[in-house]
C-alpha cells in the first residue's frame, strides 16, 4: 500500500488520567488534542468523552456536542469518529457471587441510547465493537450480543454514518462478516484490528497475520496495539497493507519514561511512514475512499 491514513484515538475511557497529565479530560482539552493531532497528520480523530470532574468515561451527549462543535469550527479539517462502545459494560458481583451485578462498573443500556450522541451529531464514522469478551482484569465483561449488534448496525446505517468495526479477535471478524452479509453494514466496509487488548487477540505476528488474512479483500482495515508496541504496529500495518491508529487511548509514552501528547504520537507515526516510503492520506481522500458524508 503506497498511501495510508492515520487515526488518532485521543483519550479513550480507561483509567489513564492518573497515569499521565497529557490525557485530555474536559471537552475543551479533548477538542484541542483532536485539532493538534489533525495538524500533525491524522486524517481521522477517534473520540471518547470523560466526566470533567471524575475523569471517568461518559456517555453525556452534551460533552460530545461541545467536543464536536469545537473540532468542526476549528481551522483544520479532520474526519470525526465517535465511539459507540459505551453502555455495554457489565461487571459481575464477584467470582463466588456473580449476581447481583456490581453497581460500579456496570452500565448497560439499549441500542438507541448507546447511539444517542451519534443520532444527535451525525459524525462521519462511529465505532461498532463486534463481540463480547473479558476485557482487562477482575469481573468486567465488554458485552455486545448478536441482537445488540444487529440493532446498532441498522441504526448506524439509517443515520448515514459509516460503522468502523472494532475486531478484538478472529471471532469478531466472523460476526462482522455476518452483519455485512445480512445487509446491516453497508460498504465500503472499514475495520480496526485491535491487538494486545487483554483478553482478545495477542499482539504476536502470527495472530496479527491471522487477523489480516481474515479481512475480506474489499474491506479497508487499520491496526494498532497497546503500549510500547504501538509504534511497532505502525510499521507492521504498513507492511501488511493496512492503515494505522495511534493515540493516548492506547499508549501514553513516546519513549521509555517520556510521556507523549497525541500530536507527538502522530508525528512519530508520520516519521515511520516516511522512512517506509508510504504517503499519508488527508481527510478528503479518506472521505472519497470510504464514501463518507460530512455533516456540519
Amino acid at each position: 500500500m503506497s498511501s495510508v491514513f492515520i487515526t488518532c484515538a485521543v483519550t479513550g475511557s480507561g483509567n489513564t488520567v492518573d497515569k499521565s497529565d497529557k490525557v485530555p479530560v474536559t471537552p475543551e482539552q479533548i477538542a484541542a488534542e483532536c485539532i493538534a493531532a489533525a495538524k500533525a497528520g491524522a486524517a481521522i480523530v477517534h473520540i471518547h468523552v470523560r466526566d470533567p470532574i471524575t475523569g471517568m468515561g461518559s456517555r453525556d451527549v452534551a460533552l460530545y456536542t461541545e467536543v464536536v462543535d469545537r473540532v468542526r469550527s476549528a481551522d483544520v479539517d479532520v474526519v470525526i469518529n465517535l465511539t459507540s462502545g459505551m453502555g455495554g459494560d457489565l461487571t459481575l458481583g464477584s467470582a463466588e457471587r456473580p449476581l447481583p451485578l456490581a453497581e460500579v462498573g456496570t452500565d448497560m443500556v439499549g441500542a438507541t441510547e448507546r447511539l444517542e450522541h451519534i443520532a444527535a451529531l451525525r459524525p462521519e464514522i462511529c465505532t461498532l465493537d463486534c463481540g463480547t469478551m473479558n476485557f482487562g482484569e477482575g469481573d468486567y465483561i465488554m458485552t455486545n450480543s448478536t441482537a445488540m449488534l444487529r440493532a446498532m448496525s441498522r441504526q448506524i446505517s439509517d443515520l448515514g454514518v459509516r460503522a468502523e468495526i472494532e475486531a478484538f479477535d478472529t471471532g469478531h471478524l466472523w460476526q462482522a462478516k455476518s452483519l455485512v452479509d445480512e445487509g446491516l453494514i453497508a460498504g465500503p466496509v472499514m475495520v480496526q484490528l485491535c491487538m494486545g487488548v487483554p483478553w482478545g487477540a495477542p499482539p504476536d505476528i502470527n495472530t496479527f497475520m491471522a487477523m489480516v488474512n481474515n479481512v475480506p479483500d474489499d474491506w479497508t482495515w487499520s491496526a494498532f496495539s497497546l503500549g510500547r508496541r504501538q509504534m511497532e504496529y505502525v510499521a507492521l500495518a504498513a507492511i501488511a497493507g493496512g492503515n494505522i491508529r495511534v493515540g493516548l487511548e492506547d499508549n501514553l509514552y513516546l519513549g521509555r519514561g517520556q510521556l507523549a501528547t497525541n500530536a507527538d504520537l502522530v508525528t512519530r507515526a508520520v516519521e515511520i511512514r516516511d522512512r517506509l516510503g508510504v504517503s499519508i492520506k488527508g481527510p478528503d481522500e479518506v472521505r472519497a475512499d470510504l464514501s463518507l458524508t460530512k455533516h456540519s
